[in-house]
C-alpha cells in the first residue's frame, strides 16, 4: 500500500452553517445578550456550532427555537432534563448528527443550562424546591417555536415505528453456516462469501434488463477517507463510514438507528478513518474503528454490546484498514501502515461473545524464531512490514485463515551491515507473503513468499481467492492471488504447494518464474542503489491495488483490475537506527514507456486455460473492487466518476452513470422482497486515490463527500 501521500478530510459543519459563527447575532428589537460566561469550552463550542441559528444569546431566529426562557425550561424541566444532552448528541446539527465528541456536547450542554440560570444544572438545592415554571404570556418567540414533546406522534408515526422495529426484531442470527452458503438476496461478508469470489448468483439484473438501471434511492453518509462496502441482511443495509455505523431499510433507505463513535483529535483524519469492511456474526456486527478499536454492536438496536482496544492509544501510524472477518466464534483483524508496526503488523483474534483476546500472530519473524534470519541480522525494533490491507479469506476445509501481507518501507536494515556482520539473507519474512493461520490457535500452517526480499512497495497484500479449478483433468482447490506485480500465483490450500503463476505483462524486474517452483528470479539492475533512481514497473499503485478481482464460478473467469503506470523509483539512506529512518524509499508515478495515455484496464483470464479473453483500455484509472454476477454482468467504477456495466464475455459497456463522486469502495448486490438491487458508494480520499489523480490532471475531485447509492430495475422488470 502506498503511504507516500497522507490525505486529511476535515467537516465542520455547523447546525445551520457558520454564517455567524461568533457573533453576537441579536435580531432586531432583541434584548441585548446575557452578560458573558466564563470562557469555557461549551461557550466557544455553541458560538462556533449552534449560534447561526440559535443566536449567541440562546434568544432564536429564523433557523432555529429559543434554547432559553420558560416555554424552553417547562420543555426540558422535570424528568425531561435529564435527556437534553441526549437530545442534542443524535439530533444536533441536523446536517450532520453525532458531528462532535461527547465531552463536546457535554460542555454545549452545560453551557445551555447556565443560560438558562442554572435550572437544568441538575443542582438538588435549584430544583428539589421549584416548580416546573410556567409559561410567561409576554414572552416573545422568533423563528420557529418548539412543539409540546411528542405532539406529532400521531397514529402515522406509531404505525411507521411499529414497521421499522419489526424489520429489525425479524433480524435472524448469522451462523458460521450461513456465513458459508449465504441466501441469495445476502451479502454477508465484505466480497459476498468468505471465499472472495465477489460473485453474486443473482440474475435479475441481466445484460438485457441492466439498460433500465436507475437510482432507487441514495443516502448522504459522514464525509471521510472511504472505501467501505455495505453488509446486507434480511432486508437491512449496514454501513460504516467515517465515525459512524448506520443500519437502513435496504428497500428504501430509511434510517433505522446509528452509532456514532467519539475519536479524539489525532483519529479524525487520514489513513485512521479508512474503512474497507466490517463483519455480521451472531446479532452483532463487529467494527474496527479509527482509534484502533473493535467494538461488537448489536444489530437490532446499534447500542454497544463490547468494546476491545487492539493498539494502544499512544502508539501512533497503526491503521486498522481491513476490517474484521468472523470464522467460529472469533473475530479476526489485521493491522496495517508497517513502517509504524515495530517488530512487524499484529493479526488478533478476539472472542466475539466477550471481545477477550483469543490469540495474536506477527507478520514478522523476530531473531529467534523461524525466518527470523532474514532480516539481515537486524534488530527487532528496525524490521518493519508486514502490513494487513485487506480482510482474510477463510476455507472451512482446512480451518484455515488466509492473509495477504505488504512489504516494508524502511529498506536500509535489508542492505546495509548491521553492526559489522557480514551482510545476511534479507528475504524479510512474512513480508509479501501469504499467510495460512489455524482460526481456532493462531498457529501458521505455512506461508508462501512471493516477493523475497521486497525493496520497492510492491506488496502482495490483496485478497486470496478460493476456487476449485481442473488442473490435469482432476478438480484441484486452489488459494490465488495477484500482488501488485500483475504476477499471478495459485497454491494449495492445506499445504501452500505451489501450483502455477501467470505474469499478466505489465511488470520489468522479474525476469522469469519457475515453473515448477514458482520462485521467481529479479533483474539485479533493478536492484537499488543509494540516490540512484532506476525506472520500475509499476508504480507502487501496482499492477492491481486493493481493488478486488472478481471470479465467477459458473465460467471459472476471473477478472483483474489493473492500472499501467511505472515509477522514478529512488533509495535515499539513512544511517541503520537513525531516529528519521521510518521511511527512506521514494518515487514518482510515471506513464509506461510508449503509453497511449490509457492508464484505466480490466483483463478477463480464463482460468483453465489461463488465456487472455478481452481486455478493456480507458483513460481513467479504475476506483473500485470488480463485481461479477449470474445475469452475466461485470460492474466496476473509476476516477471520472463513471459507475458501469460491462458484458462479462465482451467486456462493452451495457449501462453507465456518473455519480456525485468516486465510485472508490467494493459494490455489492443484493435482493428484497424479488427486487435485486446493486449499491456502491462514492466519496474518494485514500491513498490510491491520491496519486491516482497525478496521472490524469484533468479529471479533478468532487468537494468531500460519501454517498451511498442504491440502484434498482424498474417495477415492470422485477418479476425477470
Amino acid at each position: 500500500m502506498n503511504i507516500r501521500l497522507f490525505t486529511r478530510r476535515a467537516a465542520s459543519i455547523c447546525l445551520c452553517g457558520i454564517l455567524a459563527a461568533h457573533a453576537d447575532s441579536t435580531a432586531p428589537g432583541q434584548a441585548a445578550a446575557n452578560p458573558p460566561v466564563q470562557a469555557d469550552s461549551g461557550n466557544s463550542l455553541f458560538g462556533i456550532h449552534c449560534a447561526s441559528c440559535h443566536a449567541s444569546n440562546l434568544a432564536g431566529g429564523a433557523f432555529g427555537p429559543t434554547l432559553k426562557g420558560t416555554t424552553f425550561q417547562r420543555k426540558w424541566s422535570g424528568a425531561a432534563k435529564d435527556n437534553l444532552l441526549d437530545f442534542i448528541s443524535k439530533r444536533m446539527p441536523p446536517a450532520e448528527p453525532g458531528l462532535l465528541t461527547t465531552e463536546q456536547y457535554r460542555d454545549i450542554e452545560k453551557f445551555i443550562s447556565h443560560m438558562n440560570d442554572d435550572f437544568l444544572s441538575g443542582s438538588p438545592s435549584v430544583d428539589a424546591h421549584r416548580s416546573p415554571p410556567r409559561a410567561d404570556p409576554t414572552e416573545r418567540h422568533l423563528g420557529p417555536v418548539p412543539a409540546e414533546p411528542q405532539v406529532f406522534a400521531d397514529s402515522t408515526f406509531e404505525r411507521i415505528s411499529v414497521d421499522r422495529k419489526r424489520l429489525l426484531d425479524n433480524l435472524t442470527p448469522v451462523t458460521d453456516e450461513l456465513l458459508q452458503a449465504p441466501p441469495a438476496g445476502d451479502w454477508l461478508s465484505w466480497r459476498r462469501t468468505r471465499d472472495m469470489q465477489s460473485f453474486s448468483p443473482l440474475a435479475q439484473i441481466d445484460r438485457k434488463s441492466v439498460r433500465t438501471l436507475s437510482v432507487a434511492w441514495a443516502w448522504a453518509l459522514p464525509a471521510g477517507v472511504n472505501e467501505s462496502a455495505p453488509l446486507i441482511h434480511d432486508g437491512v443495509i449496514f454501513v460504516q463510514s467515517g465515525n459512524q455505523v448506520q443500519a437502513l431499510d435496504a428497500a428504501e433507505g430509511t434510517l433505522l438507528w446509528r452509532y456514532t463513535r467519539d475519536l479524539a483529535p489525532q483519529f479524525r483524519g487520514s489513513l485512521y478513518q479508512l474503512h474497507r469492511s466490517f463483519a455480521i456474526y451472531g446479532e452483532n456486527l463487529y467494527i474496527s474503528t479509527a482509534d484502533r478499536h473493535i467494538v461488537a454492536l448489536a444489530a437490532k438496536t446499534g447500542q454497544l454490546v463490547w468494546d476491545h482496544e487492539l493498539i494502544p492509544a499512544e502508539t501512533p501510524g497503526v491503521a486498522l484498514t481491513s476490517g474484521p472477518i468472523a470464522v467460529r466464534g472469533k473475530i479476526i483483524q489485521g493491522a496495517s501502515l508497517s513502517l509504524f508496526c515495530k517488530g512487524g503488523c499484529p493479526i488478533i483474534a478476539l472472542d466475539a461473545l466477550t471481545g477477550a483476546e483469543v490469540w495474536r500472530f506477527s507478520t514478522v519473524a523476530g531473531p529467534s524464531e523461524p525466518g527470523g534470519d532474514t532480516w539481515n541480522h537486524a534488530p527487532m525494533d528496525e524490521r518493519s512490514g508486514g502490513a494487513v490491507w485487506t480482510p482474510a479469506s477463510y476455507d472451512p476445509q482446512t480451518n484455515l485463515v488466509y492473509f495477504g501481507t505488504g512489504s516494508s518501507y524502511y529498506i536500509g536494515p535489508l542492505l546495509l551491515p548491521q553492526k559489522n556482520q557480514a551482510r545476511g539473507n534479507n528475504d524479510a519474512l512474512y513480508t509479501d507473503s501469504t499467510l495460512a493461520l489455524d482460526a481456532d490457535s493462531g498457529h501458521l500452517a505455512w506461508h508462501r513468499q512471493h516477493l523475497a526480499g521486497d525493496l520497492w512497495d510492491l506488496d502482495e497484500a490483496f485478497e486470496r481467492t478460493l476456487m476449485k479449478l481442473p488442473i490435469h483433468g482432476v478438480g484441484r482447490n486452489l488459494v490465488v492471488t495477484i500482488g501488485k506485480s500483475g504476477i499471478m500465483d495459485a497454491l494449495d490450500p492445506a499445504t501452500g504447494s505451489f501450483v502455477f503463476s501467470k505474469d499478466l505483462g505489465l511488470q520489468n524486474f522479474v525476469t522469469a518464474i519457475d515453473a515448477k517452483t514458482g520462485v521467481r528470479t529479479l533483474d539485479p539492475n533493478a536492484q537499488p542503489e543509494p540516490n540512484k533512481a532506476k525506472t520500475i514497473c509499476p508504480s507502487p499503485e501496482g499492477v492491481r491495488n486493493w481493488l478486488t478481482t472478481a471470479f465467477n464460478p459458473q465460467t471459472r473467469i476471473l477478472y483483474v483490475p489493473m492500472e499501467e503506470t511505472c515509477m522514478d523509483f529512488k533509495w535515499q539512506p539513512a544511517s541503520v537506527g537513525s531516529s528519521d529512518g521510518h521511511i527512506d524509499i521514494g518515487w514518482s508515478v510515471k506513464p509506461r514507456a510508449g503509453s497511449d495515455g490509457n492508464y484505466g484496464r480490466i483483463e478477463a483470464l480464463d482460468m483453465v486455460t489461463r488465456k487472455s479473453l478481452w481486455v478493456r483500455r480507458q483513460r481513467a484509472p479504475l476506483s473500485s473492487s470488480l463485481l461479477a454476477t449470474a445475469g452475466g454482468i461485470l460492474f466496476q467504477g473509476d476516477r471520472n466518476r463513471e459507475f458501469r456495466a460491462l458484458d462479462d464475455k465482451t467486456g462493452k459497456t451495457l449501462w453507465s452513470v456518473r455519480l456525485d463522486a468516486v465510485p472508490n469502495s467494493s459494490p455489492v448486490t443484493f435482493r428484497v422482497r424479488d427486487k435485486q438491487y446493486v449499491a456502491v458508494v462514492t466519496g474518494g480520499g485514500g491513498l490510491h486515490d491520491s496519486e491516482s489523480i497525478e496521472i490524469t490532471p484533468e479529471i479533478t475531485n468532487a468537494a468531500p463527500a460519501t454517498t451511498l447509492w442504491v440502484f434498482s430495475l424498474p417495477e415492470s422488470q422485477h418479476g425477470n
